[in-house]
């Protein structure tokens, strides 16, 4: 993220920025941050994602959102656009805003070099402030790798690595799996990004 003009916003005038920006950007305690775009692996490892949770949604009453919608972190004074967020039960919005919940169980984000370090590491640390939130997928788009971590107790988070293309990605906080095959689809890794990923 690049931080924009040092300026300290309400969370009202950061709204309305957004509404007419050009892109988007996240706001963290006063300041504003623009986000960086996405890769076509990036893309594509969205669009597999959505299409199993889209026909996964058939069997269970959860909503999955992607990074269009917005998350506010109360506890963080943050607005952030997960990759995918997934909601199970009613739906919780900022000030009755329809463009921001507050509330999901899941949190899935893709890594590109840029935030794969604040994904993994303070973002991380910020989700786990939201009351509802139990589960947390972070996906490597340049090696098949993913980092599952799911809440066991309060305090106890567990990890389950993946990096074998013919494994399954089970969830565990609603009924749902998707192979990996499927998750990284259309795929071509670059072999220079793979080393430099430790693959």
């Amino acid at each position: 993220m690049q931080q924009l003009e040092k300026k300290y916003y309400t969370p009202e005038e950061y709204l309305e920025l957004e509404e007419t920006a050009e892109y988007k950007s996240e706001y963290y305690q006063g300041e504003i941050f623009a986000m960086s775009g996405a890769t076509a692996n990036h893309n594509f490892i969205s669009g597999n994602l959505l299409t199993g949770l889209n026909n996964a949604q058939k069997t269970h009453k959860c909503f999955s959102f992607t990074n269009d919608m917005r998350l506010w972190i109360n506890a963080k004074n943050l607005f952030t656009y997960p990759d995918f967020m997934i909601v199970c039960g009613k739906l919780e919005y900022y000030t009755n805003r329809k463009d921001t919940i507050t509330n999901p169980l899941i949190i899935i984000e893709v890594l590109s070099d840029s935030t794969k370090n604040y994904d993994r590491g303070e973002k991380f640390v910020f989700y786990r402030s939201i009351p509802t939130f139990q589960e947390y997928i972070i996906i490597d788009q340049y090696s098949v790798y993913i980092e599952h971590f799911f809440i066991e107790t309060k305090k106890q988070w567990l990890l389950i690595e993946y990096n074998d293309i013919n494994s399954i990605l089970k969830f565990s906080k609603i009924d749902f799996q998707i192979p990996l095959k499927d998750v990284y689809n259309l795929i071509e890794f670059d072999n220079a990004k793979r080393r430099e990923h430790g693959a």
